[in-house]
């Protein structure tokens, strides 16, 4: 078997935690803390890694489609849609008493939350699934097209043909400047197939390179992003609202730059497998899907005893290490229920 690539685990790992220390955070209320701010704008760009890692890895996406599709369902659609309703029952069935007690809801409920953020009440960050499971549905109509389109043309221009994925950048942000508007928050998905193609167009640039060059080009994409964030620091992208902030076009050359950079530095010298990083970015799904629940759970238990965790660091010091903690404890548990993980035995034929 082919050695894991413990470069790309890290990564997932290190996004893994970010995301997880955010929503803490947020949760908290000291999201706008400066010194966070500051983190967060050095570190916006992880959330696109996981359709940028997609791409990298992905092959092909062509094959028969009802195949195709039934998997991705199964894979992504399904455990979007328990996860979800996971959350949703936790979050629920705390209401009776909160409304007991302060004779509201402590937050606003609309009925077209789920449609219009494509998240459940009491675990939002499954709009990560429904988008990617969005974006691979799309790219496989689009290459079906595609290929069909070219394939009396010549190889190179074949091979070429896919950059037309390349303007995709455009359509999301025409589409921010129109407010988003596409149901279940899905606006994002045309940076997500950006990213995705990305990712496999810097494979194929990597499998080319010798090990020399290829450190010294990451090098240098990680400079050019360091210095482009410094000059330009208002710039960056919000995966899940697909919000641009600052010079659009600025926004996707800083984020491809770091993207390939730091995938491409990590992959050249080998980089060896971190215990507890790895063990996060090798399980991110699980990590992924049980972190919100928990954090509604503590805040909402907390609220019915009249005691708010905004803004208290020490209810941050608390929860981050008890929710990796137990996050891990799950995780051959979750991994084991293939609707929860997404992780159905594979269909040799």
């Amino acid at each position: 078997m082919k050695p894991r690539n413990h470069a790309f685990d890290f990564l997932c790992g290190i996004c893994i935690v970010r995301m997880v220390s955010l929503h803490v955070m947020a949760m908290c209320g000291h999201a706008d803390d400066e010194w966070w701010r500051e983190i967060m704008q050095w570190t916006y760009y992880f959330m696109s890694f996981f359709f940028f890692k997609a791409g990298y890895f992905n092959k092909s996406v062509l094959g028969p489609s009802r195949q195709y599709c039934i998997d991705k369902t199964k894979r992504l659609f399904i455990p979007y849609l328990t996860t979800g309703l996971i959350g949703g029952a936790i979050y629920f069935s705390f209401l009776p008493f909160l409304i007991d007690r302060y004779h509201h809801p402590i937050e606003p409920l609309e009925w077209s939350h789920i449609w219009m953020n494509g998240s459940f009440y009491g675990n939002n960050p499954t709009w990560f699934l429904v988008s990617f499971f969005a974006a691979y549905i799309a790219i496989h109509f689009l290459e079906k097209g595609r290929h069909r389109l070219f394939r009396s043309a010549s190889p190179m221009v074949q091979h070429y043909s896919s950059c037309l994925y390349f303007l995709f950048p455009f359509i999301g942000y025409w589409l921010f400047t129109l407010g988003n508007p596409l149901f279940l928050s899905l606006s994002n998905v045309f940076m997500g197939i950006f990213f995705f193609e990305l990712g496999r167009e810097w494979s194929r640039l990597m499998g080319r390179w010798s090990r020399d060059t290829a450190v010294r080009l990451s090098f240098l994409l990680i400079l050019l992003f360091v210095i482009g964030n410094v000059v330009f620091h208002d710039c960056s992208y919000t995966m899940s609202s697909n919000k641009f902030t600052g010079n659009p076009f600025i926004t996707v050359v800083n984020t491809t730059t770091i993207l390939c950079g730091l995938s491409g530095l990590l992959i050249a010298i080998d980089l060896p497998r971190v215990p507890c990083i790895n063990f996060i970015g090798q399980h991110s799904m699980v990590f992924f899907v049980s972190h919100y629940p928990m954090l509604y759970y503590y805040k909402f238990m907390h609220l019915c005893f009249g005691r708010s965790i905004y803004g208290r660091y020490d209810d941050v010091l608390i929860l981050l290490p008890v929710i990796f903690l137990i996050c891990a404890w799950l995780v051959p548990y979750i991994e084991r229920v293939p609707w929860l993980s997404g992780r159905w035995p594979k269909n040799n034929g």
